[in-house]
């Protein structure tokens, strides 16, 4: 979508131990960031959901916020002993938890930014990465929710002061999700319990619509569960996790894939052709696409429609997290060897190397994905690598310590369409190539707009180890194809089955 304003200025924040600082570009002019905010010491930062607002937590046990079009500080909190603390999607609330000796002290507190004054606040014995944050908002703020013990509480968000307006009962209630955009229905997770299975049930958010269930689904052996709900709120991916592997295959258990739809038309598994567990699942940025990444390594990655049947094989490879570019046209896959998939055409467009990456996104433009290595999870090799949409590094920078990288988030639709990607894409032909080398062979299918899966050979100019190395991804991921490849030994078991299949055929009946 083309739009008469001028894009706004893509922002990353990093953090090293000393502080962090704000970049501004890209691209960045003579291949180096400018200094948007120079450093600001704190323990951690976060953005809210619309990057309007900056949360930073200083080491004197001060928050502050910053509006992020001045970058002045708009208000601080003094929060002794706080545990967690969060923003509310649109900036206008910040919610902190913080330790608590006695119930008379209420540790939960729903801040408005903008007048400093808490607008609900009770006390919390403790809380768990399940159930942080402990309120809920949908993505405009017009719907908020807590799980309490047995219910779910909601709030008429116009006034907070009046507590919860009205409550959802459901027994045994271990978890919820609220869905975002819009927020019009709640997922509520139960948990297994003496010989009763666990189950996932979807409620409307309407007081007057919550006599029942909208969706259902039950399974055993199920401790913890992680839900996702897509754009427009039609449909929840539930990842059920048990501790316990009953195959005996997996020291870190086994994991399924359910998928709910509120309309009632499936409720079920994810049909995934590969048995091992599910490493990351994603909705694309519409709500009409998800893709998941699942099974032993070589992990299989497959796409699939909001109606649950499967619309694009991307094959086998080390993989497992799936990125979707937020202009809608492609996506990424990690770690390590990152393959960029234009899903639409159905094509590789191009990979790279992401070595030991901790964290990955793409701008909110859609043009580039950064990759992270920080601390504390890897200790050496800190920096930052950012690439175009094709795999072609476009920035690199290394730290002695660096503790997080993140993109500032800003809407997608503020951004024009990414035409001279397009443009390129359409244009973009990879050709098989056939490397010769000390015992190995290497073969790659072209990928053009008229004919994608022609098999091109001719002789190959010299290529640099990167090149290399894409060929030999780019034919695993689409399976092979050439005269020259080499068989699997599954495929070559396969082979020699059918082989002895049609040798016995023909012994019993001749005249075939």
């Amino acid at each position: 979508m083309a739009v008469s304003d001028p894009s706004p200025p893509l922002q990353i924040l990093a953090r090293e131990p000393d502080g962090f600082c704000l970049w501004t570009g890209l691209p960045f002019n003579n291949g180096q960031p400018s200094m948007k905010l120079e450093k600001v010491h704190c323990s951690n930062s976060k953005f809210s959901e619309d990057g309007s607002t900056l949360m930073v937590i200083k080491p004197d046990s001060t928050i502050g916020l910053y509006d992020c079009t001045t970058y002045s500080e708009i208000r601080s909190f003094a929060i002794p002993n706080a545990l967690a603390a969060t923003l509310s999607p649109r900036g206008t609330y910040l919610q902190t938890f913080q330790k608590s000796s006695t119930p008379q002290e209420k540790n939960l507190v729903l801040w408005n930014i903008h007048t400093g004054t808490p607008v609900y606040q009770l006390f919390q014995k403790n809380m768990s990465k399940t159930t942080w944050p402990s309120i809920q908002f949908s993505s405009d703020e017009a719907v908020a929710c807590r799980l309490a013990t047995n219910e779910i509480q909601f709030f008429d968000t116009g006034d907070f002061s009046k507590g919860f307006t009205y409550r959802l009962r459901i027994p045994g209630i271990a978890a919820v999700e609220l869905s975002k955009a819009p927020g019009s229905y709640v997922a509520a997770f139960v948990a297994e319990s003496k010989g009763i299975p666990a189950s996932i049930q979807i409620f409307s958010c309407a007081k007057d619509e919550q006599a029942q269930a909208v969706a259902r689904r039950g399974f055993f052996r199920c401790s913890t569960v992680q839900m996702s709900w897509n754009y427009g709120s039609s449909g929840l991916l539930v990842v059920a996790q048990s501790d316990v592997d009953k195959t005996n295959q997996s020291y870190y258990g086994e994991s399924k894939l359910n998928y709910l739809t509120t309309d009632g038309a499936h409720e079920g598994l994810v049909p995934l052709r590969k048995e091992g567990p599910v490493h990351d699942v994603r909705w694309s940025s519409t709500g009409s696409e998800f893709a998941v990444v699942y099974g032993f390594m070589p992990a299989r990655a497959t796409m699939f429609d909001k109606k649950c049947n499967p619309l694009l094989e991307l094959g086998t490879g080390p993989y497992n997290t799936i990125r979707w570019n937020p202009k809608g046209k492609w996506f990424g896959n990690l770690p390590g060897d990152v393959a960029f998939w234009d899903y639409t055409e159905k094509k590789l467009v191009g990979t790279t190397k992401a070595e030991l990456s901790v964290t990955s996104e793409w701008s909110p433009d859609g043009r580039y994905f950064m990759t992270a290595t920080t601390a504390p999870r890897l200790q050496v090799d800190n920096g930052i690598k950012i690439f175009h949409h094709d795999g072609s590094l476009h920035f690199k920078k290394m730290f002695d310590k660096l503790y997080q990288a993140e993109w500032k988030p800003d809407a997608p639709e503020r951004f024009s369409d990414i035409a001279e990607l397009v443009q390129s894409i359409g244009s973009l032909k990879i050709e098989a190539t056939k490397t010769q080398g000390k015992g190995s062979k290497s073969t790659q299918p072209s990928v053009s707009t008229s004919a994608p899966n022609t098999l091109v050979q001719k002789p190959s100019a010299y290529q640099p180890p990167h090149a290399k190395a894409a060929v030999a991804v780019q034919a695993q991921l689409f399976g092979g194809g050439g005269p020259t490849e080499e068989l699997s030994k599954n495929a070559l078991r396969n082979k020699k089955r059918r082989e002895k299949q049609r040798e016995k055929k023909a012994t019993e009946d001749p005249s075939t």
